[in-house]
């Protein structure tokens, strides 16, 4: 063969290669999309394990106790992870107080990485959906968790399991569809 002839054969080849494999993604991309998969749905491999043992420090100024997992034994508890410093933190809020109003289980939270003055501040702004606050400024509690960032929420069942995590910042819909639900299990469970 001569050179002239493989000229054309391999600019097709070029222009060919990277069309395929952008049809290649694209179609991976569409299945994904079409599969129905919550994809920011992230899987923890605590779910059905006992909650880490926890005995954490109370927030200072707060008057409340810290974050003792003997305090919850046989109570259904809402464990929610925030810090300051998180905007996505701020932007559940409202939920989280709008989930204190049901008082069939306990909210406590653990403070991420903060600096508790900060912490008090963004509380006192806020407000406080808390029934307990504990502070973890080294992350060995959160990491015993399973936590990838801020903020998260864990439903512990009465039989002190997690039974459910959700990551990222809960809002009114994800409240009503995704975290009540798993709390409802969790209250009806023997």
């Amino acid at each position: 063969m001569s050179t002239e002839t493989e000229t054309p054969a391999r600019r097709r080849l070029i222009v060919l290669v990277p069309l395929l494999v952008f049809l290649g993604l694209a179609g991976l991309f569409l299945a994904q999309l079409l599969s129905g998969r919550d994809v920011s749905e992230v899987p923890s491999a605590l779910i059905g394990l006992p909650a880490p043992q926890t005995n954490l420090p109370p927030l200072e100024g707060t008057n409340l106790p810290g974050l003792d997992s003997k305090q919850f034994a046989g109570k259904v508890t809402l464990v929610n992870v925030f810090a300051s410093w998180c905007a996505p933190c701020r932007e559940e809020h409202p939920v989280l107080l709008a989930l204190s109003q049901d008082r069939r289980f306990v909210m406590a939270a653990l403070n991420y990485k903060d600096q508790p003055e900060n912490a008090r501040r963004f509380l006192g702004d806020l407000g406080n959906p808390f029934q307990a606050i504990g502070v973890d400024a080294a992350p060995p509690a959160a990491l015993d968790r399973g936590v990838y960032g801020v903020p998260e929420t864990f439903v512990v069942g009465k039989d002190g399991k997690i039974a459910y995590k959700h990551v990222g910042p809960l809002t009114p819909d994800s409240a009503q569809t995704l975290l009540l639900p798993e709390i409802e299990k969790a209250l009806t469970a023997r």
